[in-house]
């Protein structure tokens, strides 16, 4: 039985509540994902029960939501995405570069998140690959495997760029492969520096296109003078820039991408206590060194549901993206020639192995081991709701 605290629990007792005190305020969006993770793995999704073929144990095994801000449903999607992802990496070291933007633009991307997370992964992308390519620095095509994240620890809004970058790249011509150094790929000063330039002129791009929305404490921001003005000390501001020295190995990069490509803004485990205080959750302060830096917090029910909506993605936004030599479109035929080039062999990939596979663990008897199989489906008992009709109409919907 499970006993642990989930965000689900949270949501479904205090979901109801808090939409109908934000009644008007909360977008289909979040609205959706309180709903899905309210309902990840109950009876209202459906289901099957499974039987043993050996000792004839069964279990009822719910099914997930499947949504990407859901806690429950991320494990499986990660371990299905690194299953894709082992294959491609390269037998060299990789690097960690984070790119993070200033709080004075996180007010702005919070009211324009398509637009402001989309030029944040543009900007920290083209960075990485000019300065990489320029023979000052190291001359070379690089590959940058990207990855969004929207928070911080204590659920605040704090949007970065996660990357992860082999130590090297392909010389122009691709006839031979550029090592980084060892514990140095490119300088953080210089990275910082043109990131500022291109993300602020990008910024300042879209708002001379109207493609920027200000509402409440910002919306002076709407006349391109204040915003202008509101850019300025920016512009002289030290934006950061953090490169750490390379894994160890090929089995530390997988590590680090199964934390940190399908992570959501709180995972369960972080969870202590929901009780009259309120909730309360671990958070690291990154302000703080040692023991210190591990911190408890406890939110009001409805400040924790407000802080973990502000992180809900745009519909249809890519969260993880790939850039020069992992590319979607090339991505195999570079890491195939940058194997010929190390003199390494080519790995086999998933899709090519063929037969008989052990059975996952989860379609293991927890009695005796044997083969479970599904016996029975169970429906859902959750219908969406249609969306109203027309007064006085038969047939015609709103929309």
């Amino acid at each position: 039985m499970r006993t642990s605290l989930e965000v689900a629990d949270i949501f479904r007792a205090e979901g109801p509540g808090y939409r109908a005190a934000q009644a008007g305020h909360l977008s289909l969006a979040q609205l959706k994902v309180m709903s899905a993770i309210e309902r990840c793995r109950t009876a209202a999704l459906g289901g099957h029960v499974e039987g043993c073929q050996d000792c004839g144990h069964q279990r009822i095994a719910y099914n997930s939501c499947r949504n990407r801000h859901c806690p429950k449903c991320q494990a499986a999607a990660a371990q299905a995405w690194l299953t894709e992802r082992e294959a491609d990496l390269l037998p060299v070291g990789y690097f960690h570069v984070v790119f993070s933007i200033p709080a004075e633009i996180a007010v702005i991307a919070w009211q324009n998140k398509t637009m402001v997370y989309d030029l944040l992964f543009r900007a920290a992308a083209e960075t990485m690959q000019t300065i990489a390519a320029d023979r000052r620095h190291l001359g070379a095509r690089i590959g940058i495997t990207a990855v969004l994240h929207t928070w911080g620890s204590a659920l605040t809004h704090h949007p970065h760029i996660h990357m992860i970058v082999p130590g090297g790249g392909l010389a122009p011509g691709g006839q031979r492969w550029i090592a980084a150094r060892t514990a140095f790929l490119l300088p953080v000063r210089v990275l910082s520096r043109l990131f500022r330039r291109l993300f602020l002129t990008g910024l300042a791009a879209l708002h001379a296109a109207g493609r920027l929305a200000f509402f409440g404490e910002v919306k002076g921001l709407a006349e391109y003078r204040f915003f202008q003005r509101y850019l300025a000390p920016l512009r002289r501001k030290n934006w950061v820039v953090y490169a750490k020295p390379p894994f160890a190995g090929p089995e530390a990069v997988l590590a680090y991408l199964a934390r940190y490509t399908h992570r959501v803004a709180i995972s369960n485990r972080r969870l202590i206590a929901v009780d009259e205080a309120g909730i309360t959750f671990r958070y690291k302060d990154y302000r703080r060194d040692g023991a210190a830096r591990y911190q408890t917090m406890t939110l009001a029910p409805a400040e924790f549901i407000r802080r973990f909506l502000l992180h809900v993605l745009p519909r249809g936004f890519h969260r993880i993206r790939h850039y020069g030599l992992f590319a979607s479109a090339t991505r195999q035929a570079n890491i195939a020639r940058i194997r010929d080039l190390l003199a390494v062999p080519q790995p086999v990939r998933p899709e090519a192995l063929t037969g008989d596979a052990a059975p996952e663990p989860w379609r293991c008897c927890p009695c005796c081991g044997g083969q479970m199989v599904i016996i029975e489906i169970l429906a859902s008992s959750f219908q969406p709701r249609a969306p109203p009709r027309e007064p006085g109409s038969t047939g015609r919907w709103i929309s």
